[in-house]
C-alpha cells in the first residue's frame, strides 16, 4: 500500500474515539498499514500532539494496549476553525512537514467526522488550498452518511462535492457495507450454481428483510427526531441490502462494475406514488410498556422530542422491481427500534410446488422452502426444507440445515470500519456507495416523506415496546398462509427455544 496521511476532520469527537482511531489501530496490530503512515486529527478543541495522543489515544478505552506507544508516534494534531477558510493554511503546512517527517509522499484521505453542515464547507477549503489536486498523488475524501436530508438536498450535496473533488476521489461510507455478512451475499448468490438458477420470478414467492433493534433512541432523540426510521435505516442500509440481494451479476468483481450493477437496480425500484403510500407502507412509533418488571419509555417521553412527534420509530414496506428478474416478486423491508431483539436478515421464501401431491399433511400445504441469511447477530445461513418423519405414511415436518459464520474461521474477523477505512486507502470503492445510486435511493424514498408529510390522515401507529410493531404490517404480506418471519437472537430458532 502506498505511503499516506490518514487525516480526521472532528478528531476530538465520539465516532473518533470510539471507531475511527480503534479501527486504524487495529489495522495497525494486524501489520495492514504502510511503514510510511500518519494520522493528523483536525477539529476545533486546543490541543497539542501530546495532548491529542493522550487524550483521544492513550486514555481511549474502547484500544486495548499492546503496541499503543509505538503508534502514539504516527498521530498528530492540528486545532482550527473548521468553518475558517484563514485556517487551511494551517492543515496544508501541517501536512508538508508530516510529509518531510514521516515520508508518505503527499497521499492524503480526508475523513469527515463532521455534521452535516460542513460536508459542503471543508472540501471547499481543501479545495482552496490546492489539497484536492491528485497530480502524482492521491487526494481522497470519506464523507459519512446521512447523504442530503432528501431527493434535492443529496443532488445539490453531491453536486458540491464534485466541484472540488471528482467523483472517484469521494468515498461515501455506510457501515453496513463493511460487515462480512452483507457482503457474504453476493458471495452465496454468484458463487453457488445451486442458488443463482433459482434466483428469480420463477421460484421465489417473496423477499423479506428485517432490522430490528431492541434499544430505543436513548440519547439521541433530538437527532432522531428529524431523521426517522425510513431515512435513518431505509434509505442507506436497507437499500443497499436490497441491491445486494437483487441485483443483476457484475461482470466483474471491480468496484465500476458492481457499483453499476446496483445503480440498474435502484432505477428498477417501482416508485410508490404519495397517494399510494397507504397501501405500501406502514409507519410505527413505540409507546411505553412494562417489560420484565421494568418500565420502558415511550418515544415521546424521549429526551429531545416533541410531545406530538409524528416521528416514525418503525416503518414496514412492500415494493416491486420492475425488470426480467423480479417482476411481480413482492419485496418486505420493516426496521424499528424497541423490537423485541437485535437482528438483521434476509428470508428467501420459495414457491410451492405447483401441485401438492401430500395435500393430507397440514404442515406441509403450509409451508414454503425458505432460505435465511442471518447478517447479524449469529451469522451464518438457515435453509428450512419438508423431510418426512419416520414411522408410517408421508407425514412431513419442517428441517433445518443450518451454517454458522464462526465456523468459518477461527482468525480476527475485521469491524466495518476497518474494512472500509483499508478499502479507502487502497483506492478500492467498492463498499462505497456512488453518487448516482444514492440520488436514485433518494428518488424511491421521497414520495412515501412526502406523503407522510403532507397528508395528515395518513395514520402512526402506536406499538407497545418490546412488540413486534403495528399488527397492520402484516396486511402487506400478499398471501393467506404467509406472514413476517419474527427472528430470534439465535439463527436456528427450534419451535421449543428461542432467545430474545
Amino acid at each position: 500500500m502506498d505511503p499516506q496521511v490518514f487525516v480526521i476532520f472532528g478528531a476530538s469527537g465520539d465516532l473518533a474515539k470510539r471507531k475511527l482511531l480503534p479501527a486504524i489501530y487495529e489495522l495497525y496490530c494486524s501489520n495492514l498499514l504502510p511503514e510510511s503512515f500518519a494520522v493528523l486529527g483536525v477539529s476545533r478543541t486546543d490541543y497539542s500532539d501530546d495532548a491529542f495522543r493522550q487524550e483521544v489515544f492513550t486514555d481511549n478505552e474502547f484500544i486495548e494496549d499492546s503496541k499503543k506507544q509505538d503508534f502514539a508516534q504516527k498521530l498528530f494534531y492540528e486545532p482550527i476553525d473548521t468553518l475558517e477558510a484563514k485556517d487551511y493554511p494551517k492543515v496544508r503546512q501541517r501536512l508538508e512537514k508530516i510529509d518531510e517527517q514521516m515520508g508518505t509522499s503527499g497521499n492524503y484521505v480526508f475523513y469527515l467526522s463532521v455534521p452535516p453542515r460542513l460536508y459542503t464547507e471543508i472540501p471547499k477549503y481543501l479545495a482552496q488550498e490546492d489539497l484536492n489536486k491528485k497530480e502524482g498523488s492521491f487526494r481522497r475524501l470519506i464523507i459519512e452518511k446521512p447523504f442530503g436530508y432528501d431527493m434535492e438536498s443529496a443532488q445539490s450535496l453531491n453536486k458540491s462535492l464534485q466541484q472540488h473533488f471528482d467523483e472517484d476521489q469521494i468515498y461515501r461510507i455506510d457501515h453496513y457495507l463493511g460487515k462480512e455478512t452483507v457482503q457474504n451475499l453476493l458471495v452465496t448468490r454468484f458463487a453457488n450454481g445451486i442458488f443463482e438458477p433459482l434466483w428469480n420470478r420463477n421460484y421465489i414467492h417473496h423477499i423479506e428483510i428485517t432490522s430490528a433493534e431492541k434499544i430505543g433512541v436513548g440519547d439521541r432523540g433530538g437527532y432522531y427526531d428529524s431523521s426517522g426510521a425510513l431515512r435513518d435505516m431505509v434509505q442507506n442500509h436497507l437499500l443497499q441490502i436490497v441491491a445486494h440481494v437483487a441485483m443483476e451479476p457484475p461482470i466483474n468483481a471491480d468496484a465500476g462494475s458492481i457499483r453499476s450493477e446496483k445503480l440498474k437496480l435502484f432505477k428498477a425500484l417501482r416508485p410508490i406514488a404519495e397517494s399510494e403510500v397507504e397501501q405500501y407502507a406502514i409507519r410505527g412509533q413505540y409507546i411505553g410498556a412494562d417489560i420484565g418488571g421494568k418500565h420502558i419509555k415511550g418515544y415521546r417521553e424521549e429526551k429531545g422530542v416533541g410531545d406530538d412527534s409524528m416521528t416514525e420509530t418503525y416503518v414496514a414496506l412492500k415494493f416491486f422491481i420492475d425488470n426480467w428478474r423480479w417482476a411481480g416478486v413482492p419485496f418486505y423491508i420493516r426496521t424499528g427500534k424497541h423490537l423485541p431483539t437485535k437482528a438483521t436478515e434476509v428470508v428467501v421464501y420459495f414457491k410451492s410446488p405447483p401441485h401438492h401431491l401430500f395435500r393430507s399433511n397440514e404442515e406441509m400445504m403450509n409451508m414454503n422452502n425458505q432460505l435465511i441469511m442471518r447478517i447479524q447477530p449469529d451469522e451464518g445461513l438457515l435453509l428450512q426444507f419438508g423431510m418426512k418423519v419416520p414411522g408410517a405414511g408421508f407425514n412431513v415436518k419442517n428441517v433445518e440445515m443450518d451454517f454458522h459464520y464462526s465456523d468459518l474461521t477461527d482468525a480476527h474477523v475485521p469491524e466495518a470500519y476497518e474494512r472500509l477505512i483499508l478499502d479507502a486507502m487502497k483506492g478500492d470503492a467498492t463498499l462505497y456507495a456512488r453518487g448516482d445510486s444514492v440520488e436514485e435511493a433518494w428518488r424511491f424514498v421521497d414520495p412515501i416523506l412526502n406523503a407522510w408529510k403532507n397528508n395528515p390522515d395518513i395514520k402512526l401507529y402506536g406499538y407497545p415496546a418490546g412488540t413486534w410493531g403495528p399488527d397492520v404490517a402484516d396486511n402487506l404480506i400478499e398471501g393467506d398462509r404467509v406472514s413476517w418471519r419474527n427472528p430470534c437472537r439465535n439463527l436456528t430458532d427450534s419451535r421449543n427455544f428461542c432467545e430474545l
